[in-house]
């Protein structure tokens, strides 16, 4: 892990397209602006966290009670 020292109104680049700018510092709050191309998704940890998480639940779905319902729908 890189770990850099910013204040505030400095920025981080990251490759050509990422630059993450240090907005405000008050207390042990950080608030960061995150300018990067629409077609990367930038996401809090906790929310990407619950995404995966929701992800993997929906891809162990048993799929034989689906087939199941599917066969009684389709009568």
């Amino acid at each position: 892990m890189l770990i850099l020292s910013r204040k505030t109104d400095q920025a981080i680049k990251i490759g050509d397209d990422i630059t993450i700018t240090i907005i405000d510092i008050h207390g042990d709050q950080v608030k960061i602006g995150v300018d990067a191309p629409r077609d990367v998704k930038v996401f809090r940890q906790e929310v990407f966290n619950a995404i995966k998480t929701e992800n993997t639940a929906a891809a162990s779905v048993n799929t034989d009670k689906i087939l199941g319902l599917s066969k009684i729908l389709n009568k």
